[in-house]
């Protein structure tokens, strides 16, 4: 069986660990490779090489340092096909999936090589007689980058170009679930010419993270999970006085009006809760109609459901994958019947599928369960699956109201045809990506993914200019000269 490796100092290093596990392409449950869990010396290794590297790098110029990530884009948009087979493989999305996530991961490649412009500074001259005062940016140091399963080349991307092009050397631990597809990207980062040092990986669990927030020698903490473990990342690291950005879970609402666009606000919904199975942290999870869109929509929303192709993510047609293994999909299938005990209807169900010629997979058929209560169980849970709970409200106050009480706030989307409705709620709802007839309100690489409540903790997100703010720190310079002539030699 193929044994992964880590990337320590420019070098493939196999991992002396005896613990670890067997990555399982979810459609098949095929054994693809084995994941090691690297032991602390291993992390230690990795940050030590980062530390060993960041006097130099940092030395580097801005211009000279993105000219490896220029080299970068080239060789993932050459190896795309190659890529998307690996994301399909080990987690089970459709290969349309995969692709838009590469495009976004190589969306955020090129905002990062614009840092000679985006990491400037500013300069104030004559703020008293002859004294100037200006401020510059500088790197911060090695930068731990922790990522989730869901997205194996996109959320790497997040931070990794924005860390290195500042003039930060990073770690990056992929999920123990997905990292094949970071394991070749490493090879193609290796490839681009980054010197040795700059960009390391080390596999691991939840043990490897820990260790990596908790070395002294790591000065910043990038982190996307589930809001539990995101806490905990956020007040353990910054307990350390680490800089900490934690993206953690959703629920996200999309309210519907009677006056939406039909035909194109089903599609577009319907894309939202079941693209990528529901494993991502911009799905929509919650659906509001309001008024007479209950009548109108749910019939039409229940027809998508069900006529949703689901299969191997390789196969024509296919619209939905798998999850991600067979405990997801039995987690998520327990939540169902919790919403079905809660009082909900189980408008659509999609228990027990059994895809032929994939038997042994971990599918779900998408789901939709009509009435949740509010402040129920399923109210208030992240799924993370291809489940649709549908809620109802007499007017858009009223489901404005609902979408605050929900504890997360990282995406919250209307659709309407009213420029008043769409105002009102993009003023007063509290999240922090907001979608207009948009099912998947997410970021361009040029603004930050936003989150707020207990969706996110920290104070600087991902992408762009909050990554620049994020991986620097600023020092104010005031300055005085003395004119040659003033002088007594």
């Amino acid at each position: 069986m193929r044994r992964l490796k880590n990337y320590i100092g420019g070098r493939w290093v196999e991992s002396r660990a005896e613990d670890g596990r067997p990555i399982l392409n979810p459609a098949t449950a095929e054994t693809l490779a084995w994941v090691p869990f690297s032991t602390p010396e291993e992390v230690d290794a990795a940050v030590e090489a980062a530390a060993a590297s960041f006097p130099e790098w940092r030395e580097v110029p801005a211009v000279e340092r993105v000219q490896p990530l220029f080299r970068l884009k080239r060789l993932m948009e050459e190896h795309l096909d190659e890529l998307a087979g690996l994301i399909v493989d080990e987690h089970g999305k459709t290969l349309k999936e995969a692709l838009g996530e590469l495009r976004r991961a190589i969306e955020n490649i090129e905002v990062a090589c614009g840092i000679p412009i985006l990491m400037q500074g500013y300069f104030s001259e004559d703020i008293a007689r002859g004294i100037d005062e200006y401020m510059i940016r500088q790197p911060v140091g090695v930068a731990a980058i922790i990522t989730p399963f869901n997205f194996p080349a996109m959320i790497p991307m997040w931070f990794m170009p924005y860390a290195v092009a500042c003039g930060n050397t990073v770690v990056i631990k992929p999920s123990e679930r997905t990292p094949m597809t970071m394991q070749r990207i490493m090879g193609l980062i290796e490839e681009a010419g980054f010197p040795p040092g700059v960009v390391n990986l080390v596999n691991g669990a939840g043990e490897v993270a820990t260790a990596l927030i908790d070395h002294p020698r790591v000065a910043s903490v990038s982190f996307v999970g589930s809001t539990p473990v995101a806490r905990k990342v956020y007040a353990r690291a910054a307990a350390a006085g680490k800089r900490v950005q934690a993206q953690g879970g959703a629920k996200n609402p999309l309210i519907i009006l009677p006056d939406a666009e039909p035909e194109l606000t089903v599609r577009i919904v319907t894309d939202s809760v079941y693209g990528n199975a529901g494993q991502r942290c911009l799905a929509a999870s919650l659906v509001i109609t309001v008024g007479e869109a209950r009548e109108k929509f749910l019939p039409l929303l229940a027809d998508a459901a069900t006529s949703r192709k689901v299969g191997y993510g390789k196969d024509e047609g296919v619209e939905m994958g798998p999850v991600i293994s067979a405990e997801s999909k039995a987690r998520i299938e327990s939540l169902i019947q919790k919403g079905v005990e809660e009082g909900a209807k189980l408008l659509v169900d999609g228990r027990g599928a059994k895809i032929p010629g994939y038997e042994k997979g971990f599918f779900l058929r998408p789901t939709i369960l009509d009435g949740v209560p509010e402040g129920g169980l399923i109210f208030n849970t992240e799924i993370f699956g291809p489940v649709m709970g549908v809620m109802h409200a007499k007017d858009v106050d009223e489901a404005i109201r609902i979408a605050n009480r929900l504890s997360y706030g990282n995406m919250a989307c209307i659709f309407t045809s009213s420029g008043a409705a769409a105002r009102e709620f993009r003023h007063k709802v509290e999240a922090g990506n907001i979608g207009i007839n948009i099912g998947v309100a997410a970021p361009m690489a040029f603004f930050p993914f936003s989150g707020w409540k207990q969706s996110f903790f920290g104070d600087l997100h991902a992408q762009n200019r909050h990554a620049i703010e994020f991986f620097t720190q600023t020092k104010v310079v005031v300055e005085r000269w003395f004119p040659e002539w003033t002088r007594e030699f």
